[in-house]
């Protein structure tokens, strides 16, 4: 389950485990954040699902914000993001439209 808890949400079970994941997902759903270039620019908001099963909310880099697709492979690395370490995804194989 994402995200990382220390009692199951279902079973009230306090035996859940780590599982290291891939990093491997696709986009599940996408959609461009508009700012004035002097406050960074445009950028995307993404879901992502995970090859595991869960997905989770972070961004794709790399690409113009408006070229993440849906279905678009990714894979995650960890980045700094205003100061801070995140998750965020890179596109994988070709990349294909505007």
């Amino acid at each position: 389950m994402f995200y990382p808890r220390v009692i199951s949400p279902w079973s009230g079970r306090s035996t859940l485990q780590w599982q290291d994941v891939s990093g491997r997902g696709e986009v599940y759903s996408t959609t461009v954040v508009r700012r004035r270039q002097e406050k960074g620019g445009d950028y995307n908001v993404a879901l992502i699902q995970l090859e595991e099963g869960p997905r989770m909310l972070s961004r794709v880099e790399g690409i113009a914000p408006e070229r993440v697709r849906i279905g678009m492979a990714v894979r995650a690395r960890i980045a700094t993001v205003g100061g801070r370490l995140n998750v965020v995804f890179d596109p994988q194989g070709e990349i294909h439209g505007a």
